[in-house]
């Protein structure tokens, strides 16, 4: 996943979820934020960033911020459409016979289903940007709809389905990611319950560069992964 036009600039503040504000070339601009999480380990004042200009001329905002440097890590990408964009990409180069993004399964809306000759895939997708002593850790806030769908997973592996929740690292040197249970417990619970009821987990790192994000092509694909348990 490639980014078309990148800058950089520096942190000052993020009024709200939304938006922040970035001096560019001396003068602070306030720009969107493509991620509504926390991130407060990250955007620390005068934290150098990056950002994609957009090429909407309608916006109120002229920038996207998709990235920020963070010390002993180096560059993690923010951008909380990234994962599934990268995603997709990867699932593309590993035969299926079918793939369907946004697929609704039970009561919960699935990233991706995938066919390959008579086996039936789903797969969830997370975004980690949280690292904690070189170990990446999702949540950074509290997401009852991921505890949904790691739920309506486990009981669709019951059912017969090949399921997967996978994890995208947005950073470099970081290979695992653990439940955060200090910012919600229960997502703990349920990735364990998970676990237990077949559902894979999947470290997908990343290779990241200010104007791009991929998938590392070490990384074993999906159909050959024929245990249900912590695969990298």
């Amino acid at each position: 996943m490639k980014y078309k036009k990148i800058l950089k600039g520096k942190f000052k503040n993020r009024p709200n979820r939304f938006i922040a504000n970035i001096e560019i070339d001396g003068k602070v601009e306030t720009v969107h934020v493509k991620n509504t999480g926390r991130c407060r380990e990250l955007l620390l004042p005068d934290a150098d960033v990056i950002l994609e200009v957009s090429d909407n001329p309608n916006r109120k905002t002229a920038y996207d911020l998709i990235a920020v440097y963070k010390e002993k890590i180096g560059l993690v990408n923010m951008d909380s459409q990234a994962p599934n964009k990268v995603v997709a990409e990867w699932i593309l180069k590993q035969g299926f016979d079918y793939v369907k993004p946004e697929y609704t399964y039970g009561k919960s809306r699935f990233d991706f289903y995938m066919e390959k000759d008579d086996e039936k895939f789903l797969l969830e997708v997370k975004g980690c940007t949280l690292e904690i002593d070189g170990v990446g850790y999702f949540p950074d806030a509290p997401t009852e709809r991921g505890v949904k769908h790691l739920r309506e997973l486990a009981e669709a592996a019951g059912k017969g389905y090949r399921c997967y929740v996978a994890f995208v690292i947005q950073m470099e040197g970081i290979k695992e990611v653990l439940p955060y249970t200090v910012t919600h417990p229960e997502f703990g619970v349920a990735l364990q319950e998970a676990r237990n009821a077949g559902v894979g987990v999947l470290y997908l790192e990343c290779r990241v560069e200010p104007d791009c994000l991929v998938i590392r092509e070490d990384v074993p694909g999906i159909i050959e992964r024929k245990d249900d348990c912590d695969l990298q």
